[in-house]
């Protein structure tokens, strides 16, 4: 459990495209690290918002899962001396398997993830 943050580090969690942010990790998020509600997808605070959930709060497809990974990707490599710790995004309100969304940014369709990137203990 991510309880504070160094200056260079982001919280990475599991949000849904309306950027409401009233459970689980994202709750956490906006009340402790500085998440903004109607922020669905990237950074805000000491945050980075990662998109599971639909405006209906359906999950997202795999392929919409991916385009966000490689944008979550895109800003680590933009921004090498910060790190992004990740929760296990998709895996409490949102409802996908754990092995799921490990496979998202750990598995081979992850290609080359950035260093700074800071998969949760047990899915490395």
């Amino acid at each position: 459990m991510i309880t504070s943050l160094k200056d260079n580090q982001f919280f990475v969690f599991g949000s849904n495209l309306n950027g409401n942010h009233s459970g689980g990790a994202a709750k956490q998020a906006k009340e402790q690290f500085g998440a903004e509600e109607g922020i669905a997808e990237g950074l805000s605070g000491k945050t980075y918002a990662f998109p599971t959930l639909e405006r209906e709060m359906t999950q997202r497809g795999i392929k919409a899962l991916e385009r966000s990974r490689d944008r979550l990707f895109a800003t680590a490599r933009a921004l090498p001396e910060k790190e992004f710790l990740l929760t296990k995004v998709g895996c409490g309100i949102a409802g996908y398997e754990e092995s799921e969304m490990k496979a998202l940014f750990y598995g081979f369709s992850c290609g080359n993830r950035p260093k700074n990137i800071i998969l949760p203990e047990d899915w490395q």
